[in-house]
């Protein structure tokens, strides 16, 4: 019996551990693409910048269209950058509920990660929705009397960039020839990180558009990581994108996973919200509220799974903006809760219905 018994505990022991490795692959291969979805976003934003703000000059109904698509970007620079317009007057209250309806955060990058197709659909309908309701917003906002912003037009920031180039000066080295050794251990892990790619360790097992996107990816990601100036790869790689996103990515990543890992040796997650998947909608637009995307992640792997519909990841999208909204929040708390309020409203208004249809 006692045999039996510590055979039993070896055998559930040797589960979780095939579990946990499991789980800890997946977060690693998610966390690469996002990573390198990051490095790739922060330097397209580098090589543009200035434009957008031209873009955005003169206002109208176009600021819906350019604010919503800012937010759709994945990651934080769109909703930051919107931000930064709305403080200074370029951006209407509305056009800022359209970014945050659009924005995901840094869950956008992860939902490319597990289901692309359904992704780019879904960011899709958050630009569509946000152009259109923020323009509803205003029209509503104008007959309740609602201003935008008031405080900041006694916070007006002045938020001066450090002139950043993704391209050496003239006359100096290429960075690759004179290689720091952050910038080496970086194009090392990126590497490695092709070899487990094609020997199929990280990313899907099978040969197919989304390994190649990967492969192509860290091709990209290597061009930068061999060509930026010391000073963008110290600021931007490693400060902002490894150090302050990274671990956060990773951490709320892999608990997700090995919450949603353990929960389902002990019970059927698919059968437990099946029969209360209004109350989890409900709860999705709730968690939306917290400032930050990595909660939204429990929703993004229950949609992977096949757990919860459609109605319930739309529901969470359009409530949560990651942790874009942390800037206006240090201006007005005012224009931070009218703007979740709004959004949480049609969160909860097209989730019901979609559920309602069955999706």
């Amino acid at each position: 019996m006692t045999s039996n018994l510590h055979v039993h505990t070896l055998f559930s022991m040797n589960i979780t551990m095939q579990t946990l490795l499991q789980v800890l692959l997946e977060a690693s291969g998610i966390s690469l693409f996002v990573f390198l979805m990051m490095v790739v976003v922060d330097y397209f934003n580098i090589l543009t910048r200035g434009r957008l703000t031209t873009i955005l000059q003169g206002r109208g109904n176009r600021q819906y269209l350019v604010s919503s698509l800012l937010g759709v970007v994945p990651g934080c620079l769109g909703a930051f950058l919107s931000v930064t317009l709305y403080i200074r007057g370029m951006l209407g209250l509305g056009a800022m509920v359209g970014c945050f309806v659009a924005s995901s955060g840094d869950a956008a990058f992860v939902m490319l990660a597990k289901f692309p197709r359904t992704a780019l659909a879904l960011f899709a309908i958050l630009f569509f929705v946000g152009v259109v309701y923020g323009w509803l917003v205003d029209k509503l906002a104008g007959r309740l009397g609602i201003v935008a912003c008031a405080e900041c037009r006694e916070q007006m920031h002045h938020m001066d960039e450090i002139d950043c180039r993704v391209w050496p000066q003239p006359g100096m080295a290429w960075p690759l020839l004179r290689t720091s050794p952050s910038r080496a251990v970086y194009l090392a892990v990126m590497l490695a990180a092709v070899g487990s790619v094609i020997a199929g360790l990280v990313g899907p097992d099978e040969w197919n558009w989304v390994r190649i996107a990967i492969l192509l990816l860290l091709g990209v990601g290597l061009f930068v990581i061999s060509t930026v100036p010391d000073h963008y790869l110290a600021e931007h790689i490693v400060e902002h994108i490894t150090r302050k996103h990274l671990p956060r990515i990773f951490a709320w990543t892999l608990g997700t996973l090995l919450l949603l890992a353990l929960l389902g040796q002990f019970v059927d997650l698919r059968q437990v919200v099946s029969g209360h998947m209004a109350w989890v909608l409900v709860v999705a637009a709730l968690v939306g509220l917290i400032p930050d995307s990595g909660p939204h992640l429990l929703f993004v792997f229950l949609f992977a799974d096949g757990a919860v519909p459609f109605s319930v990841l739309l529901t969470s999208a359009i409530v949560q903006d990651g942790h874009g909204m942390l800037p206006l929040l240090s201006v007005s708390v005012r224009d931070s809760l009218t703007i979740k309020a709004f959004n949480l409203v049609l969160g909860l208004a097209l989730g019901f219905l979609l559920l309602g249809l069955g999706y």
